[in-house]
């Protein structure tokens, strides 16, 4: 159907931005934008404000500063149900009902597109068989919510947000609880629709290499600010890595795409680098007695 691959390049931008929880300030004075159409991927160590920062894009959290715009519209001024057609967000944590089904439980993410007088048609049946299907859960769609695995619960919940058909997606963390195969798969499928509609999609993400790889823009957070972004290339360097997390590291060319791979020094490698090297000059010194 048309509406399952028109290009939308919505643009979502914060303009000096503050945010925070009661008297606890996270974000202060931060603007960004979305690049439209693009796969934008937040990184950042845990508390530095990413979550936050995502929750005040998506109207989650009322800012005490600043505004944010979806379309050139500042979005407390678009009522709910016409910002929930335009703007999906899978939040960190989310609590579905008591006993609700998986297909169900997908099926509110057509709730947007229902009306007074819309009721649900076959287009809504396609939008919850799609995300059902792109995110493997097709066979869980009798079961209740509550019997799920920590992995098969997190697939559920982004087949809802897919379900929804919004311009603008928004994820926190969509790859918790899923083991590697399944994470590659969700940002897999994230990075085809995202190909296919031109979606704008920004997610946080912890995986550094994987932020690397699916990334067309990466921003990097630390205390509340963001201190760098561009293509990962750009952004993804030793110093930016000691910088943002305290981490020792080299990188290097991903073997598989040629992206910027990190990989930590640590202090057990250290210890063993160190060790190599002192073999490696013993030996030398031998060999020059030899001589």
């Amino acid at each position: 159907m048309s509406h399952h691959f028109a290009k939308t390049d919505a643009t979502l931008s914060a303009s000096e931005l503050s945010l925070g929880y009661g008297e606890r300030s996270i974000v202060e004075n931060l603007s960004v934008e979305l690049p439209a159409g693009k796969v934008s991927i937040i990184v950042g160590a845990n508390a530095c404000g990413k979550s936050t920062l995502l929750r005040g894009l998506a109207r989650l959290l009322k800012p005490s500063a600043g505004v944010v715009h979806l379309n050139g519209t500042d979005i407390h001024k678009v009522r709910a149900r016409e910002l929930a057609r335009e703007l999906g967000i899978l939040p960190q944590t989310p609590t579905a009902p008591d006993g609700i089904s998986v297909a169900d439980l997908v099926g509110r993410g057509r709730s947007p597109h229902q009306g007074w007088f819309r009721q649900w048609t076959p287009a809504d049946d396609d939008a919850v068989a799609a995300a059902l299907n792109v995110t493997g859960t097709a066979d869980l769609a009798d079961r209740s919510v509550d019997e799920l695995s920590g992995g098969q619960r997190q697939r559920v919940w982004i087949a809802m947000a897919l379900a929804q058909e919004t311009d603008v997606l928004l994820l926190d963390e969509p790859t918790t609880y899923l083991d590697l195969a399944h994470q590659v798969e969700v940002l897999d499928v994230v990075s085809e629709l995202n190909a296919r509609r031109g979606i704008t999609v920004a997610i946080v993400l912890h995986d550094l290499n994987l932020a690397a790889r699916y990334a067309d823009h990466l921003i990097a957070m630390k205390d509340g600010a963001i201190v760098a972004q561009g293509t990962p290339a750009q952004v993804l360097t030793a110093g930016l890595v000691h910088h943002v997390f305290g981490l020792e590291s080299v990188v290097v060319p991903d073997p598989v795409v040629g992206t910027p791979m990190v990989v930590p020094i640590g202090r057990r490698a250290a210890l063993l680098a160190d060790a190599a090297a002192s073999k490696l000059s013993t030996i030398s010194e031998t060999e020059g007695v030899r001589a």
